[in-house]
């Protein structure tokens, strides 16, 4: 672990061009001392990592891998898309990424019954969305504008705005919504 720890804060410092006594000095680390923990010769104490990982603006997870596993298996297939939970209207909700700490979006398939609705599922929060439409008619509103769309068309989104949707065809339709931050 230790080993691995040092390559990820010498990968991180490198790709981003910086010195190891600039590190050193923005941890308010010696560089010797930076030197011997991406050497694995030395681990770091968790407020010592927390600099680091701050001088590296990254995070402390990062560093000692808490999503590697998203790197290592990144693919998730339609088949093996998760069922999370339907809403009282008919809309079935699915996630479609692997369910990882440090996530900074969740990806969802949205599989709207006709008639149905986003009732429980879009919230207000601080954050961003994006909406694509892969199949059928959605009617979308945002605070006091409406918007149809279909097959193909998209809607990106302050999420601290009212936003609602519903299905008013008679087919069903699948909808890709992606959510800033992560709730996760």
């Amino acid at each position: 672990m230790m080993k691995r720890l040092g390559e990820r804060i010498r990968k991180r410092r490198e790709s981003l061009q910086l010195q190891l006594n600039e590190v050193a000095k923005t941890a308010g680390i010696s560089a010797s001392a930076l030197s011997q923990i991406e050497n694995a010769k030395a681990f770091p104490s968790i407020i010592t990592l927390k600099a680091i990982s701050d001088a590296l603006n990254s995070t402390v997870g990062e560093l000692i891998g808490e999503s590697e596993s998203m790197n290592r298996n990144p693919l998730m297939k339609y088949s093996e898309k998760r069922f999370v939970e339907s809403n009282s209207s008919g809309t079935e909700l699915y996630l479609l990424s692997h369910h990882e700490l440090g996530k900074q979006m969740d990806t969802y398939l949205l599989v709207f019954a006709p008639g149905s609705d986003s009732t429980g599922f879009f919230k207000e929060h601080a954050g961003q969305e994006f909406c694509h439409v892969i199949s059928g008619e959605m009617q979308f509103e945002l605070e006091e504008e409406t918007f149809l769309l279909t097959k193909g068309d998209s809607l990106y989104y302050n999420s601290s705005r009212l936003h609602f949707a519903v299905n008013r065809s008679v087919k069903p339709a699948e909808l890709l919504w992606i959510v800033t931050p992560a709730s996760i």
